[in-house]
């Protein structure tokens, strides 16, 4: 974590090369920066600097919490309401910045809400302490596994020594490490300093890799030991239930799972964080549960008087979860185990997968299509059967999930397939430079619509951005990008059977000896396979095509899809919702590490808004929030619109309410996000409540 004199403005840049986010700090004048000792913060810094300010500006509405210094709550300020703290010593915890950032103060001092900000007014000089840390978490050590499953069971037994709690609050993103990472090899062997919590809780399963890849998130979350036996089921001090109920042994799993995270998600208000949590609300009238008593109970306790409730009682109010995951039950696939069960994936081993064409509709065969110009492909050619029905597939949804992907051999179309080489390089990522780099190639002219791309990228606050557009380049030229640290790559133009055509041939990716772009779109016909090679070389996730793609579609396909990675969406999110929008999106697919964003959300977790205009002026605001790397599952969201001031667990849709005009236009200038009116896409900052009323 860096912490310096901002470079634009009076105050404090906090940045963290890791994760390539920054925040920031503005005071009334220059300060500096002076390192002070990271053990005088209630909760674990990184790093702390202490400066001397009158007053302190933290440049958007983000929720504090605010405590006294032994972690007692004084305040939350989610309710936009100024306050006045007498003379004491406090901290102050930022909800929604893209680092965990707290302030340590020892003043009176007034809490001012503007439209746009939060100002802390101190009347004197006084000293702020700021601590920072990076949410990157790197597992503690690698577990080498043979091909027995029995081995497996004991590498995902070992999954909770990650957990930095076993009490509610490791419902909290933040709470929750990154497992050990899985490798098969010649004998079994776990580094000894990887333990697994005394928890009381076994979860037995058949050893087959159908029952126990499915438990890998579940076991994670408990800290739980996998014990073979013939019927599964959760073992707690006594206390027994079946996973193997309605709808069988995954859905079984994934409820409980669900449950118990859910409750834990209620039960932690009693804890450091007393909010008003909407699903507590909803919830706790409707159960015969003592949330307090439950917040101090053992875990095996909680669990039984959870798992009493009928989930049907509660189903309504859980969250839609942010990843499910099929998984092809293969000895090699172990190694997705942590990294599915560090993102709390539902996981189901698919069925067969159903062959699925993947060819554009009818009303494509004018189209100008992104093939390469000497053997453009015609509408009823040969050409069109290109892509191998063996290898592309139709995978079946999965329930209450906001995403889903893909592990396993071939293209599912709509889903993520992921690469463990992609999710390996997600905690081995080094530090990079503060700047987002950004690399827009046009190389057919005839294309140079979608190049207005290049204006797309980087308008945001706080954040610095380098982007450079390249035309015509030749294949040493493309290889030679290909082989420069960058943020992203937007490609637009062809590719062949050969590769990338270039102004002097085709470039294919498997001659590239290593790819350090991070993500890319390629935005040409039949691209999967060498995006699928950028990232067996090297890059963490990108965007491709499955079948040839009309130009119109691909230029407005990529012009949302720049949008929606403008503002913080992951590329899994990101294309979800583009693909709504575009009427061959179906023909994209996310490869790799779809978790991969571009840069952060300005409120932490992206939102995106469904609106529909009310014949009285007033308008219906569905808010959907969608849980990235950085606010996983467990986060918690404020909707500043709505005036009730709750808190909601992040997920989508996330809620609901009915504004004026007058607040919804206010709703809008709160953060750039899309916006989606009768089955249009817009844009927050290019909308108002006269336009669609008007």
């Amino acid at each position: 974590m860096e912490l310096r004199r901002h470079p634009d403005r009076a105050g404090l840049d906090i940045y963290d090369p890791i994760e390539n986010v920054r925040f920031a700090l503005f005071t009334p004048e220059p300060v500096r920066p002076t390192p002070v000792e990271t053990t005088s913060f209630y909760f674990p810094v990184d790093a702390a600097v202490a400066i001397e300010t009158t007053a302190l500006e933290i440049p958007k509405l983000a929720p504090l919490t605010i405590r006294r210094r032994d972690g007692t709550m004084v305040a939350e300020t989610s309710d936009g309401r100024d306050r006045t703290l007498d003379a004491d010593s406090y901290l102050v915890e930022l909800s929604t910045a893209p680092m965990k950032l707290y302030l340590a103060v020892e003043s009176a001092s007034r809490v001012e809400h503007t439209d746009a900000d939060i100002v802390f007014r101190f009347g004197e000089e006084t000293t702020v302490r700021v601590g920072a840390r990076s949410y990157h978490e790197r597992p503690a050590g690698t577990i080498t596994v043979t091909d027995d499953v029995e081995d497996a069971m004991r590498a995902i037994s070992l999954f909770g020594s990650a957990l930095k709690t076993t009490s509610p609050e490791r419902s909290f993103p933040t709470l929750r490490g990154h497992p050990p990472l899985v490798k098969l090899g010649e004998s079994f062997s776990a580094p000894a300093r990887i333990e697994r919590p005394e928890t009381g809780v076994e979860l037995v399963v058949p050893p087959d890799r159908e029952h126990v890849y499915p438990a890998a998130s579940l076991a994670y979350y408990l800290g739980a030991k996998l014990v073979p036996g013939t019927d599964p089921r959760l073992v707690a001090d006594g206390f027994e239930r079946s996973l193997d109920g309605p709808g069988g042994y995954e859905a079984t799993v994934n409820r409980a799972f669900r449950q118990t995270f859910f409750l834990d998600c209620l039960v932690r208000t009693e804890g450091y964080y007393r909010v008003d949590l909407h699903e507590r609300q909803r919830v706790e009238p409707l159960v015969d549960l003592d949330f307090a008593d439950l917040y101090d109970a053992p875990m095996p306790e909680r669990l039984e008087r959870y798992l009493s409730v009928p989930f049907e009682t509660l189903e309504p109010y859980v969250p839609n979860w942010r990843l499910g995951v099929d998984v092809t039950p293969t000895v090699e696939n172990v190694e997705y185990a942590p990294y599915l069960a560090r993102d709390l994936a539902l996981v189901r081993i698919p069925e067969r997968p159903n062959p699925q064409s993947v060819s554009p509709m009818s009303d494509a065969q004018t189209e100008f299509f992104r093939a390469p110009p000497s053997g453009a492909l015609a509408r009823g050619s040969d050409g069109w059967d290109a892509v191998d029905d063996r290898d592309v597939f139709q995978v079946d949804s999965i329930p209450n999930v906001i995403e889903q992907a893909w592990a396993g051999m071939g293209y599912p179309l709509e889903v993520n397939k992921l690469d463990v080489r992609a999710l390996r390089r997600r905690v081995d990522r080094q530090p990079s430079s503060d700047t987002i780099d950004i690399h827009v190639v046009c190389n057919d002219e005839r294309m140079q619509d979608e190049d207005v791309v290049r204006d797309l990228y980087g308008v945001r606050d706080l954040l610095r951005f380098e982007v450079t557009a390249h035309y015509d380049l030749t294949r040493d030229e493309f290889a030679e990008l290909l082989g420069e640290t960058a943020d992203f790559l937007h490609y637009i133009g062809h590719v062949d059977g050969d590769g990338f055509l270039c102004a002097d041939g085709s470039l294919d990716a498997r001659s590239l000896d290593d790819v350090r772009v991070k993500a890319f779109l390629l935005n040409a016909c039949a691209s999967y396979e060498q995006g699928h090679e950028l990232v067996k070389k090297g890059s963490h996730g990108g965007v491709a095509t499955l079948s040839p793609v009309g130009n119109p579609m691909a230029t407005e396909l990529g012009q949302i899809l720049a949008r929606l990675l403008n503002c913080g969406f992951s590329l899994r999110a990101g294309l979800a919702i583009a693909q709504r929008h575009a009427v061959h999106g179906y023909q994209y697919i996310v490869l790799g590490d779809g978790g991969v964003t571009l840069v952060q959300s300005e409120s932490g977790v992206p939102l995106h808004l469904r609106v529909e205009p009310l014949d009285d002026g007033r308008f219906d605001v569905e808010v959907n929030a969608y849980p990235n790397d950085l606010y996983g599952m467990g986060t918690m969201n404020v909707f500043h619109a709505d005036s009730s001031n709750t808190r909601y667990l992040s997920s989508a849709p996330l809620t609901t309410v009915r504004l004026s005009a007058q607040a919804f236009d206010s709703s809008l200038e709160s953060e750039t996000m899309p916006v989606e009116v009768e089955d249009g896409l817009y844009w927050s900052d290019e909308l108002s409540a006269w336009d669609i009323d008007g």
